[in-house]
């Protein structure tokens, strides 16, 4: 047995790894985009590595870090099956429709042509069954709680090896989502590490603090504004405002919806919400619990969606010429592009505006440069001075913490014999081994 790396080994994304058990046998799991400084790192997302023998891929989850590069696996030449939960199934689509227009082409044909490709080679299962695929490998997946589909993979090897890989561990907090389900047994656990050296906030704590934001939103008449990844976390904040304003309404004998706007300016992020809403079946039990008195926890009264780019040009005006109290959710996550950099520009200089960051920032992004206090930051080549109050509420990461992945590895019924931590920057990683190694685990 033999796991190469092919990204997200010495930095958190880029996430693809190949597991051989044979000579001129193995297989993919993930097969991600480079974002940050670990993108300048590897500047080529085209796949240099030999595709020789390779039987499958297997795909945790449908974030960019993790799928970003298929686009350039397909072009190499791969044409064997994708294995993944079916919602992953039925998210991919949307993420890779997305991928193309940015990175490739914006012709609806070319597109139609990948995407047709794409789902000829998909093979969606359920999780907790265990599948025979190719050369007698085995397969079982389980909820890994870190978005809608997210996967932790067992892998029976020929050989007799079991080898885990854990994908994206969520907190197990996130009411939408499952919660994680740690594996009987691993010869060898792969595991990620991102939030390896720290613990988050508790969710009573980050619905707090995001309520003191929003009154304090409503009392300045600002703007807040949230960039927020379309998938996941965008349908969370929606959840957790719905509650909010209905802890005021109670609370306060007063609503807040017909006082604030609460604007999503993300087409991606509108339909990933409209696949939530389909597939409610995957959400967690707490919100299958309100369902049964609420049958839109996603949306509100004052929410608005915001989909062409007219209507974004329109609502930007809107709201920094009269002034109004908003609450702003749009992509990317990050701030290297999209919709919420147009936010920034025209508010990040106004005291009235807070900025809440509620996402992991990859190292050498704008977020990342803003969230760690500077003064100014640099979009699109110009520099903006930034006098917004600026927070990070770190509760609502769809990562586990140090706890969480601790809590994870000691679930298992027998302890692995390996641990192999990826997707994590040097600190995160050193930190989580040097806790597992105190509690008798053997980190390689």
């Amino acid at each position: 047995m033999k796991l190469t790396h092919h990204g997200a080994h010495e930095g958190v994304t880029g996430s693809c790894h190949q597991l051989s058990w044979a000579r001129k046998k193995s297989l993919l799991v993930d097969c991600g985009i480079f974002q940050g400084d670990d993108a300048k790192k590897h500047p080529n997302p085209e796949i240099e590595f030999s595709l020789e023998g390779i039987e499958c891929l297997l795909l945790t989850h449908v974030h960019i870090d993790h799928v970003g590069r298929m686009p350039y696996l397909l072009a190499a030449g791969f044409d064997r099956p994708i294995y993944c939960s079916q919602p992953t199934a039925r998210l991919l689509p949307l993420v890779m429709e997305d991928a193309l227009r940015i990175g490739f082409t914006r012709s609806r044909n070319l597109i139609k042509k990948f995407l047709h490709h794409i789902g000829k080679l998909l093979r969606p299962l359920p999780y907790g069954e265990w599948n025979v695929i190719e050369d007698g490998v085995k397969i079982r997946l389980h909820p890994a709680g870190h978005v809608l589909g997210s996967t932790i993979f067992d892998v029976d090897l020929p050989t007799g090896e079991r080898v885990v890989f854990s994908g994206d561990v969520g907190t197990g907090s996130d009411p939408l989502l499952r919660k994680p389900v740690p594996p009987e047994k691993a010869d060898l656990l792969v595991l990620e590490s991102t939030y390896g050296d720290r613990l988050h906030e508790s969710p009573e704590d980050r619905q707090e603090t995001l309520e003191k934001v929003l009154r304090r939103t409503l009392q300045d008449r600002g703007v807040t504004i949230i960039p927020a990844f379309s998938l996941g976390r965008t349908q969370a904040l929606l959840y957790e405002m719905n509650a909010i304003f209905n802890h005021v309404q109670q609370s306060d004998g007063r609503s807040l919806m017909k006082q604030i706007d609460v604007i999503v300016d993300s087409p991606l992020a509108s339909r990933f919400t409209e696949l939530y809403k389909e597939m409610k079946d995957y959400w967690g039990i707490e919100a299958q619990h309100l369902m049964r008195t609420d049958d839109q926890p996603l949306v509100f009264e004052n929410l608005t969606t915001v989909n062409d780019h007219r209507e974004h040009r329109d609502t930007l005006e809107y709201i920094t010429q009269h002034r109004l109290p908003a609450i702003v959710v749009a992509g990317s996550g990050m701030c290297t592009g999209g919709r919420v950099v147009n936010y920034l520009k025209r508010l990040l200089g106004e005291k009235s505006t807070d900025l809440v960051f509620v996402g992991y920032q990859a190292s050498g992004t704008p977020g990342q440069l803003i969230s760690r206090g500077n003064d100014w930051v640099h979009l699109d080549g110009r520099r903006y001075d930034i006098a917004a109050d600026v927070h990070r509420i770190n509760g609502y990461s769809a990562h586990g913490d140090q706890a969480d992945l601790i809590e994870f590895v000691e679930g298992m019924q027998q302890a692995p014999e390996e641990i192999r931590l990826v997707h994590g920057e040097y600190q995160p990683k050193k930190t989580l081994a040097a806790e597992l190694t105190k509690r008798g685990y053997k980190i390689v």
